[in-house]
């Protein structure tokens, strides 16, 4: 049944593909203008003129693709850089960031989630830092800091905390109290208590808010480049905007979205290993 599932999934899957790919490339193809006030009296004998459009055919994408792959980690300075370097540079900063993030988040979630007291106290606080936009941080961090690439880390430091923050508080807070019960009778300690009894249940709700984090983290410092400039994929793109190459601008979103999703894949996999494992 699941292999019969998995099969009409890719046909459709593969279909919408293909559909999408055509009127694209339909979209795209040269016009034929033949109106008599629009043409010259020689393009009228050539039958019409050809009118390209603005937007790059999926051929054109997938030619600049297989150049840009070829040699994803050449530097020829600083506004000519491989796909793969950029990349680099943005996987780089959020990995950074979200590291930090996750040293902050989950130990300061258990302590509130653990906690009715700090739990209201700190309530207030976070629902007010929660909503800011990320990118209104990079101001004052710019100011601060003086470093762009480390304001960029600061910036997904920022909006990796608040998911994972939340959900550890939560998954912490919901541990059935017949397993602490459990864990009194056998007179376990705190600490031991927290590692064996408390993170077990609340991983997966975790791992949850690490999924959010790292999304959020790798939308953001696309933008975060796009305004520091310098290095990573958000600069990319805007330097290539700022070339008119749309070929390489929607190349660049197409590996965002690959790049997306592989980190997210990674701890959807970290899930469905807790998971197996409880």
């Amino acid at each position: 049944m699941l292999t019969n599932l998995n099969l009409r999934a890719a046909i459709v899957s593969i279909t919408f593909l293909i559909a999408t790919l055509g009127l694209w490339q339909l979209a795209t193809a040269p016009q034929v203008l033949t109106g008599a006030g629009e043409l010259s009296e020689y393009e009228l004998l050539m039958g019409g003129a050809s009118q390209p459009s603005g937007i790059p055919a999926p051929s054109q994408v997938f030619s600049h693709a297989v150049d840009e792959l070829s040699r994803p980690f050449y530097d020829a300075g600083p506004n000519d850089k491989g796909i793969g370097l950029q990349l680099a540079y943005s996987v780089g900063r959020v990995m950074a960031g979200f590291g930090l993030a996750v040293l902050v988040a989950i130990p300061l979630g258990f302590v509130i989630g653990m906690s009715p007291v700090l739990n209201k106290a700190f309530n207030p606080y976070i629902q007010v830092l929660k909503p800011i936009s990320p990118l209104a941080w990079m101001p004052l961090a710019l100011f601060i800091i003086k470093d762009s690439n480390t304001s960029a880390i600061f910036v997904i430091f920022i909006c990796s905390i608040w998911p994972m923050l939340i959900n550890t508080a939560f998954g912490v807070a919901a541990v059935r109290n017949d397993w602490l019960n459990v864990a009194r009778t056998l007179e376990l300690s705190k600490l031991r208590t927290a590692f064996t009894v408390i993170l077990p249940a609340a991983a997966p709700t975790i791992l949850t808010g690490m999924r959010i984090s790292v999304g959020i983290a790798w939308l953001v410092i696309v933008a975060a480049e796009m305004l520091v400039g310098g290095t990573g994929i958000g600069y990319y793109v805007w330097n290539e905007w700022n070339n008119l190459d749309l070929a390489s601008v929607i190349f660049a979103i197409l590996m965002i979205g690959i790049v997306g999703m592989l980190l997210d894949g990674m701890l959807v996999q970290a899930s469905r290993f807790v998971r197996y494992q409880d």
